[in-house]
């Protein structure tokens, strides 16, 4: 599973969880602004899965309710290896979460 981290998240998280997640990208990395519209049509076009903190691409998975897929951490203000540990212990989840061709938003929290 590849994932598109937007511009709210480090982009030290591709490295740091290239294991689980390889060929994942950083919105910066892709070259892309912060022009949602053009964020989600490169994630859908290259077969990413957004992963996001704030608000934008939730509704916009609520109203397109299709591709690409948009994982919505809901964690609140935290550092950048609390993301990392959530997306790691969130990762059978995530794998679910891409097989299922009905879904279109995951919300993950901590736990």
């Amino acid at each position: 599973m590849k994932l598109l981290f937007d511009a709210n998240l480090s982009k030290h998280l591709v490295q740091a969880l290239d294991d689980l997640y390889p060929g994942s990208i950083h919105v910066e990395d892709a070259g892309l602004g912060p022009d949602d519209d053009l964020i989600w049509a490169y994630a859908k076009t290259n077969g990413f899965v957004i992963v996001s903190k704030d608000t934008d691409f939730y509704r916009m998975s609520v109203t397109s309710g299709g591709l690409p897929k948009v994982v919505w951490l809901r964690v609140g203000n935290c550092p950048t290896p609390a993301i990392e540990a959530v997306l790691r212990s969130s990762f059978n989840d995530l794998s679910s979460f891409e097989n299922d061709t009905a879904a279109a938003l995951l919300i993950v929290s901590r736990r």
